[in-house]
């Protein structure tokens, strides 16, 4: 992955990226919003489950209002991440955050993807209790994002956070 990063990092593209001092921190700064926005709609869907907000709602209209916040949240923090990873891919690559977050990122988005698929037509009228696997599901969800929003910090900080298990400087 290291050649493939470096290569990356090489074209002109990347190059043009990294020669526009503001480029990235625009990006990033777009990529946190999208992760705020996502986060929050994410939230919102998950307490609703557990009965904590919007529990005299039918989780269908909850659904049908936050659900395309959160998925238009993830086109933009795709977007921008692919253009953050083409301009520093040699960060993100050898970064163990950076892997570990991607991989919570597919774990949380397929929980989401089939809570909603699950609960959507099933779920119990307003102020009705979900099933104790639903709001495991629900806390999971939250628990996740929250990783994911501080791995993506910690891509930063990766030799301070994991030490060793960091790949910088092995490229």
């Amino acid at each position: 992955m290291a050649g493939f990063a470096e290569w990356l990092q090489a074209t002109s593209l990347s190059v043009t990226f990294q020669s526009l001092s503001w480029f990235i921190p625009l990006l990033q700064s777009i990529h946190i919003i999208g992760i705020g926005v996502v986060f929050i709609s994410s939230l919102m869907i998950c307490l609703r489950v557990l009965g904590r907000m919007r529990a005299d709602e039918p989780f269908p209209a909850v659904w049908k209002r936050f659900a395309p916040w959160m998925w238009s949240g993830l086109v933009v923090m795709l977007i921008t991440g692919i253009l953050l990873i083409i301009g520093e891919p040699v960060r993100e690559f050898t970064a163990f955050s950076f892997w570990l977050k991607m991989t919570l990122l597919a774990i949380v988005v397929a929980i989401t993807a089939i809570l909603g698929r699950v609960l959507l037509p099933t779920a119990p009228g307003p102020g009705a209790s979900f099933s104790g696997g639903a709001k495991t599901a629900a806390v999971a969800i939250v628990v996740l994002w929250v990783g994911v929003i501080f791995l993506g910090r910690a891509i930063a900080y990766d030799v301070e956070v994991w030490g060793s298990l960091s790949h910088h400087g092995e490229t």
